[in-house]
């Protein structure tokens, strides 16, 4: 089964992320969303920032869980490459990412990511899950 895949969207750019459960979705939506900003390849996990978020729908929590990483993105100057994601059955997240902080003459500088929208964001589960997803650039 494949990660994740991008898609166009006007001015934006969106993708499809999958996993055989929610939490590895989530990862590989990590995953996916961090290698429009940089090669997730060559970041190092130096660095662990652990959090938690709690939501009222899937959808939400995706969002929600989104925006949280690009916060750490944006405020702690760091790039992500590896995703750990519990999510229990009231929708309450436990996050550790793991990257190092920003290097732009060592990593190669991809497209900047300037919001993460609710537009055509989606959670569907069937014998696996796939979450979809539209960033502003």
């Amino acid at each position: 089964m494949k990660k994740y895949e991008y898609f166009e969207a006007t001015a934006d750019i969106g993708f499809n992320a999958y996993g055989k459960n929610l939490n590895e979705a989530f990862e590989n939506a990590s995953v996916a969303m961090f290698n429009i900003i940089t090669d997730t390849e060559d970041v190092e996990p130096k660095s662990k920032i652990t959090f938690e978020i709690t939501s009222e729908d899937e959808v939400s929590l995706l969002y929600d869980y989104l925006e949280e990483l690009l916060f750490h993105h944006e405020i702690d100057f760091m790039l992500f490459s590896e995703f750990h994601v519990e999510i229990d059955a009231d929708l309450h997240l436990k996050a550790t990412i793991a990257g190092e902080e920003i290097d732009w003459d060592k990593h190669e500088r991809k497209t900047e990511i300037k919001a993460i929208t609710f537009h055509k964001m989606e959670v569907k589960k069937t014998d696996n899950v796939k979450l979809r997803a539209i960033v502003d650039l």
